[in-house]
């Protein structure tokens, strides 16, 4: 099995390099080019692993969409201007957000649809549900022209890599992934005292011993590379995302399989990777590189401002009895307390010059 392949794959480097940090792990297990969890499949949906808030309600991505539109308005309509999905999944948001734009024909004419995306398996379906749009399809930020642009990051920080460090005496010391004495994979703690731990944020030096702290590397460089986009063409960005509204320690990797928890060191590219989002770091380096930090938010109150259940009313209507129930259903479960509603954060970064936008 290809799993298999990958943990023989992984246990060979750590034997020939020694440990790796959880980060290359996780880079390994979702993103190996061949036998990687991305490369190999679409995750999304009953008959994968999670579901998404796109595919939850429709009404998600509609909503989406109009607030670009908004956002474009207080930019001042210029035209041409970049919409940038990170991570786009099926494609559903973005189809159900230019959908919901026929109402701002002037906006949808003017906007460029661009997807940064590295699965094969997942660019060939956001093509199917995408390919009047003619969307520019770019492994990274960085092929993305520059422009005024609307950005939407929805779920995709939380699967980035983390690095994980463990509080011992007044040292961290990073925890990483090494090699049991029967060959498995495992966790294990490097004896020296880590120089990574200078990314970690320093609201945390005060931890117990035996505290977890995480960071993302990778969303550092996003959070940089994003507000220095907006500060030099102008336009906005929406993350959004579960996590820590404030920086706090704890050991939230996780592996998710089917819609259940499944070992995070077990059959490495078989499951999706995540952990939560720290999202006071990114809004710090955010507004260290010039942004404006809108929020974060929870999801519940961003979607109710922008009239999630005005638009629920409309849809449900004239609705037979059972889709009347699944469009409750799907709009609860975005905004209900309980549920993705206070989980979820949005937050918004905007060029110094922009109102406040909708939804803050």
């Amino acid at each position: 099995m290809s799993d298999t392949e990958l943990a023989n794959l992984i246990a060979r480097r750590i034997r020939a390099t020694g440990p790796l940090t959880i980060a290359e792990y996780m880079a390994e297990a979702l993103q190996h080019p061949r036998l990687g969890y991305y490369a190999t499949r679409d995750p999304l949906g009953a008959g994968g692993d999670f579901v998404t808030a796109p595919e939850v309600s429709q009404v998600f991505g509609e909503l989406i969409g109009l607030w670009c539109a908004d956002v474009w308005a207080r930019m001042g309509q210029p035209d041409p201007v970049l919409l940038v999905e990170l991570g786009p999944g099926r494609g559903t948001l973005m189809a159900d957000a230019l959908r919901a734009l026929a109402v701002a024909p002037d906006f949808r004419r003017a906007l460029h649809p661009h997807l940064v995306e590295t699965s094969p398996v997942l660019r060939g379906l956001q093509t199917r549900a995408l390919a009047a749009a003619g969307p520019t399809w770019h492994e990274s930020l960085e092929t993305v022209p520059a422009g005024p642009s609307l950005l939407i990051a929805n779920e995709f920080l939380d699967a980035l890599p983390i690095r994980q460090f463990e509080r011992r005496g007044a040292a961290w010391h990073e925890r990483c992934v090494g090699l049991a004495s029967d060959g498995t994979l495992a966790v294990v703690l490097d004896p020296a005292q880590s120089a990574a731990a200078a990314l970690i944020s320093p609201r945390l030096a005060t931890a117990p011993d035996g505290s977890v702290a995480e960071v993302r590397p990778a969303a550092i460089g996003l959070a940089t590379e994003i507000a220095r986009r907006l500060m030099a063409d102008g336009g906005a960005a929406l993350i959004i995302d579960y996590g820590y509204a404030q920086s706090a320690c704890g050991d939230t990797l996780q592996a998710v399989r089917r819609h259940r928890y499944h070992p995070v060191l077990e059959a490495p590219g078989s499951a999706d990777l995540t952990a939560h989002v720290d999202f006071q770091a990114f809004a710090d380096v955010a507004r260290a590189a010039g942004a404006r930090v809108c929020g974060p938010v929870p999801q519940g109150a961003f979607l109710r401002s922008l009239g999630i259940e005005a638009r629920e009313r409309q849809l449900s209507a004239n609705a037979p009895p059972e889709r009347r129930a699944a469009i409750e259903s799907g709009v609860h479960r975005l905004i209900g307390d309980g549920e993705m509603g206070t989980l979820f954060k949005v937050l918004a970064l905007t060029h110094r010059d922009l109102p406040t936008p909708a939804g803050f």
